[in-house]
């Protein structure tokens, strides 16, 4: 805005100096016709600041000569003399020119003024002249070449919609249609440059690269788009530098050594980068890789200074070079035909070229970056044209009034083929064609094709590495704050940059993944395992007890024949119920146990195959139910043999008062009824679910029940209770008669049980592999065959094998013989 301030503030005095400063011969730089197109390009260009004491333009012959910008120059008259040479696109209308020579950013405005003038004047826009650039001749603008000429003067463009195609300016700002309404390129942006400058860091994995850049807007806008670009990448960015007329070569290459940098992005201006290099060459800077960007990738001066490869290596990106066929026929005949300053019509300054000693070959042979994009935009205009007059069959429409807008609609619209291109735009007016070529200058000194990057019609690049002669020989030169970590290894940020980093062993259970995120040990999903320093995770081995396993089978057939001997000793059990034995072995209650132990039984069953919220329930249920109830008998059971020898005598309301109300059947049912409100209470908080054990075994996952101390506290509380209870009553009537002792059975019954479930008990804090479900179950097991074996199982050897002690008569002389040994 503010170059647009002040361009308008000068608009006046500058237009006065423009009738009167330089006037030289224009026989190159205009053309009649019935419309023009109107060129800028910085033929010569102000190497130095130019002071003036008032505002005037500059005289650009006078500044340094640039052959690139003439040969594009020259392009332009080229493509103008081909398409009024053709039949097809313009029939009956000729097309012209109106060129300048555009050397300087602020000092070249007379040109500008002169393009979008209407009969020598500038007039505000009002109902007076609504109609003026109705009636202009002028249908558009090519150039100029650089981001910053470009800024300077595209808003005096942008105000009346004129179109304006440019071949060179690359800033990505020019992409905001806000701004820029009228606007065009041929040219890629620098998002494109800078994602093909990133993907030959990347291919080469170069991580710790410089990055120096002109102080004009090409160089600032690369800058931030390669920070935005590089953001989630590998690559870190220690050096930056904005090159200008007072940096410090020197210092500034100390600084990049200091860092151990190998490889600099230079992205600048064509003569910005000769000075780079031609100092770095003087201050005898080795062993560097130099990327060049697309200005003076192709420079044809610099591959050939002495000592440039003792600088490194230069590889860089450019426009892919289009042959225009023709182009270098009308060359010759243009060079022998017109001398500047032959011609004899005078017009305005910075319409000459001073250019008599340039040979026709050597303008062939000069850097022909940007050449075709200059052939596009004059070819991009002609169609626009073509289409707004509506030519066809030979003929244009000479009765259309045309306006710049509606050249700059069917601009937008373009969509023709081009030396096998087909040309188009986007909605922001950024090419959707072109390509890119990565070159290495060789020892040659050319710039040798060794990759490519298109974009269009689908992203494609490639880099043929063996092409390049590397300053350190056959490897690829490295660029790393730190070597890379070793596989399994992760990085450890050290410092400010991610490409600094320390690298971490991954344990046991982790893994990294480098693609991904090279900076975190990622832990694995609980159903797979990593050994440490892995890469990936596998697949965990899952585990768990079928019911086809051999120790399954056994503990079940054991379960089943326990189920068989208490329907057998029941039966037993009921023949000789009146018997002494049956009715010292509990009677009925005996029946009650049996039954009880035999629904114990069932919890063994569902200790195997793939666990479920069922089997896991019905895994605990049962035995802590049942056994409840067993316990509780035998705990009335030792408490009645106790108070039948001991308390009788004592406490004989009591004992009294426990025959009347039945107090055996009262304990056990309130041990019954307390225990079920236990399970149902835990059971309703937390109740036992399929657990996956992936602590113990890294490599597996056992599948198991997970029983939370909140739903089983209760119930093996209650079991502890009896357990006790009957371990004390039991003992103390362990000098009862020999032959009637129910009580030393019951103590022996309940140290195994005891035994049982502290060897359990031991094995399960030191294992927990898939064979804990089977150690469970036989302890299970073992619990009911304990009383079966060695308190049932005695009484029935005494029935069948030794019926003489089954009588009352030797019952009764044992009681005898125990109340006399009493009473003594």
């Amino acid at each position: 805005m503010k170059h647009f301030l002040f361009c308008v503030c000068l608009l006046g005095s500058l237009l006065r100096a423009s009738s009167t400063q330089c006037t030289v011969p224009a026989s190159e730089f205009q053309l009649e016709g019935d419309y023009l197109i109107g060129g800028l390009f910085d033929i010569h260009h102000v190497s130095e600041p130019v002071h003036q004491v008032r505002p005037e333009a500059i005289d650009c012959s006078s500044q340094p000569f640039i052959v690139s910008s003439y040969r594009r120059f020259q392009m332009m008259r080229y493509a103008v003399e081909q398409i009024n040479n053709s039949t097809n696109l313009l029939p009956n209308v000729s097309l012209g020119y109106e060129i300048f020579d555009h050397c300087s950013e602020f000092q070249n405005f007379p040109g500008i003024f002169k393009l979008i003038s209407f009969n020598g004047s500038i007039e505000v826009l009002d109902e007076k002249h609504k109609n003026m650039f109705k009636m202009t001749k002028m249908i558009g603008v090519v150039g100029p070449f650089t981001s910053t000429e470009t800024v300077t003067v595209a808003q005096l463009f942008m105000t009346d919609l004129i179109p304006m195609v440019n071949y060179g300016a690359s800033s990505s700002a020019f992409s905001e249609k806000e701004k820029y309404p009228s606007f065009l390129r041929t040219a890629q942006s620098n998002e494109e440059i800078i994602e093909v400058i990133v993907s030959i860091l990347l291919h080469f994995k170069w991580t710790w690269v410089a990055f120096l850049n002109s102080g004009d807007d090409f160089g600032i806008d690369g800058l931030t788009l390669f920070i935005k670009r590089i953001k989630d990448t590998e690559i870190c960015l220690p050096f930056t530098k904005m090159l200008t007329d007072e940096t410090n070569h020197s210092q500034m290459f100390k600084q990049i050594d200091l860092q151990r940098i190998h490889i600099i992005v230079v992205y600048a201006n064509k003569l910005t980068a000769e000075d780079l290099i031609r100092s770095a060459i003087r201050l005898n800077v080795t062993n560097k890789v130099w990327i060049a960007g697309d200005t003076w990738s192709l420079n044809e001066m610099l591959p050939k200074e002495k000592g440039i490869h003792n600088i490194g290596t230069v590889l860089g990106v450019s426009q892919s070079v289009v042959t225009v066929p023709g182009f270098s026929d009308f060359i010759h005949s243009s060079k022998s035909r017109i001398q500047c300053g032959n011609a004899k019509q005078l017009t305005l300054c910075n319409q000459v070229c001073n250019c008599d000693n340039l040979t026709a070959e050597e303008l062939i042979s000069t850097d022909p970056s940007f050449s075709f994009a200059v052939y596009c935009a004059v070819h991009a205009l002609a169609n626009a044209l073509h289409n707004a007059l509506q030519c066809e069959a030979g003929q244009c429409n000479d009765n259309i009034t045309l306006s710049p807008y509606m050249v700059l609609a069917e601009l937008k619209k373009s969509n023709f083929v081009l030396m096998n291109q087909t040309i188009r735009f986007d909605q922001n007016g950024n090419p959707r064609f072109g390509s890119y070529t990565i070159v290495f200058w060789n020892q040659s000194g050319d710039a040798q094709k060794i990759g490519f990057y298109d974009f269009y019609p689908s992203v494609h690049h490639f880099i043929n590495s063996t092409k390049v002669k590397w300053y350190s020989g056959e490897e690829v030169p490295t660029s790393q704050c730190n070597p890379p970590c070793e596989v399994g290894y992760a990085k450890q940020q050290d410092g400010i940059h991610k490409c600094c980093f320390t690298c971490q062993l991954c344990r046991n259970g982790t893994y990294v993944n480098s693609t991904e995120d090279p900076y975190k040990c990622m832990d694995c999903k609980e159903t797979e395992w990593s050994a440490e320093g892995s890469t990936s995770c596998t697949l965990r081995l899952v585990e768990y007890i079928p019911f086809t396993d051999s120790g399954a089978i056994l503990i079940m057939f054991g379960a089943s024949a326990l189920v068989g001997l208490s329907l057998a000793m029941s039966g037993l059990f009921a023949v000789n119920y009146n018997t002494p034995v049956v009715r010292s072995a509990g009677g009925p209650m005996c029946f009650l146990i049996l039954g009880c132990l035999s629904l114990c039984s069932l919890s063994i069953y569902f200790y195997f195959g793939k666990p479920t919220l069922s089997y896991c329930i019905l895994r605990f249920l049962p035995f802590s139910l049942f056994y409840t109830v067993c316990l509780a008998c035998f705990v009335v059971r030792s408490f009645q043999i106790v108070c039948v020898f001991k308390m009788a005598a004592k406490f004989p309301k009591l004992h009294s008062w426990w025959m009347k109300y039945h107090g055996q059947w009262l304990v056990i049912t309130v041990a019954f009824v307390t225990q079920a409100l236990l399970i149902t209470i835990g059971y309703s908080n937390a109740p036992p679910r399929p657990y996956n054990e992936t602590v113990w075994y890294p490599d597996k996952i056992i599948l198991s029940c997970d029983f939370s101390l909140e739903s089983v506290s209760g119930p093996v509380s209650l079991l502890v209770c009896l357990c006790t209870l009957c371990f004390i009553f039991s003992y103390m009537g362990k000098d009862l008669p020999k032959n009637y002792n129910e009580a030393k059975a019951i103590t022996f019954c309940l140290l195994l049980l005891i035994l049982t479930w502290i060897i359990f008990v031991t094995a399960y804090l030191l294992y927990r592999g898939r064979y804990i479900q089977t150690l469970n179950a036989v302890a299970v097991l073992s619990s009911l065959y304990s009383f079966l074996f060695w308190y049932f199982l005695p009484k029935c050897y005494i029935i069948i094998f030794q019926p003489k002690k089954n009588t009352q008569q030797y019952f009764q002389g044992l009681i005898q013989n125990y109340t006399k040994t009493m009473s003594q």
